[in-house]
């Protein structure tokens, strides 16, 4: 997948212009998935700090880059840089939409102070992802694609609210591809993380120096381990905060995070009454299911709906609008020490 993402963005970046954030354990097997241009510019995380912290580091490290090459033609005088992150989990059907989007999407986080999201016009009430809300007037066209301002953040609703926002029009996924000025990222951080803000500065003072490695892991054990909604766009949205604005671009792109049991249905399923089954299955007035037992034989009747993953240990059972909900077994698990199934 992230050689996927590496290829659909071609188009739109150079590879010598992504960089990459990874950890230490999957640091060379990333580095070897990536074009030869791109390989110098990945960065290990010493500790999983979540996003706001690793969106961080590249920001420091795409601003040092900056500041230290300004004796080549094509950055002389320049001190910022346009940031996209894009997770590199996603399955994308509309390339080209999506390209045309992304530009979109950079020109109008030209502006310092914008903070630009990519909102997912939602295909079913899913509790499992956060929500964009949109204004009802967009603020014109970029490139064809409309650009509005978000009027909040929402994490995963239940199931009843989530409804109402499919219903209404005005929301959208919240996908976690976003698009600003590094200037606009590193100033929002000092306003809003400002401990995780002068952490991160103490660990761009030491970058390209035999320094660098020991103040990367003492400083990001320090960091809060928060996401980037929780840390910047929420509060960016429920405050005042003059010369900052925050928009959404609807990316109808045939997206999934592929995430939860529903949405590998979801990617496999030719029609929505279609019965999915990675291994051998017998079917009689049955419609809408997955299931996942390579070993064994499935014979299922008259259920609709539902995904059944059998491995040597556990069994699965739950309708498919509930398979997020995976995490909360996960959970229980883990409140009753069951290591052993985790």
């Amino acid at each position: 997948m992230l050689e996927q993402t590496v290829a659909r963005l071609k188009p739109v970046f150079a590879a010598s212009r992504i960089w990459t954030v990874t950890n230490d354990e999957q640091l060379a097997a990333v580095r070897q998935q990536l074009p030869a241009a791109s390989r110098g510019r990945v960065l290990a995380e010493p500790v999983g700090r979540n996003t706001a912290a690793a969106i961080g580091l590249a920001a420091i490290h795409i601003r040092h880059e900056v500041l230290h090459n300004r004796s080549s033609a094509r950055t002389a005088g320049r001190t910022d840089a346009l940031m996209a992150v894009l997770p590199a989990d996603h399955y994308i059907q509309k390339e080209k939409r999506y390209q045309t989007i992304v530009r979109a999407a950079l020109e109008v986080a030209r502006q310092p102070g914008h903070l630009v999201v990519l909102g997912i016009p939602p295909t079913r009430p899913e509790t499992g992802f956060g929500y964009i809300e949109r204004v009802a007037a967009n603020r014109g066209t970029v490139h064809g694609v409309p650009v509005f301002p978000v009027r909040r953040f929402t994490e995963k609703p239940e199931l009843s609210l989530a409804r109402h926002y499919v219903k209404s029009g005005r929301y959208h996924w919240n996908a976690g591809m976003f698009f600003w000025r590094v200037s606009t990222l590193l100033e929002s951080l000092e306003k809003f993380l400002p401990t995780t803000y002068a952490t991160l500065m103490r660990i761009a003072e030491a970058i390209g120096t035999a320094r660098y490695r020991r103040q990367l892991r003492l400083g990001y054990e320090q960091l809060n381990s928060i996401s980037i909604d929780y840390a910047i766009m929420e509060p960016a949205t429920r405050e005042k905060n003059p010369g900052t604005s925050v928009f959404v671009l609807p990316a109808d792109i045939g997206w999934s995070d592929i995430g939860s049991w529903a949405a590998v249905y979801e990617l496999l399923a030719k029609n929505a009454l279609e019965n999915v089954s990675a291994g051998k299955s017998l079917t009689l007035d049955a419609a809408g299911n997955y299931f996942w037992s390579p070993e064994k034989l499935v014979a299922a009747i008259g259920v609709r709906n539902l995904v059944v993953v059998e491995t040597p240990d556990a069994l699965l059972i739950c309708p498919r609008d509930r398979a997020q909900d995976v995490a909360r077994i996960v959970k229980l698990l883990e409140e009753q020490k069951r290591s052993d199934l985790l």
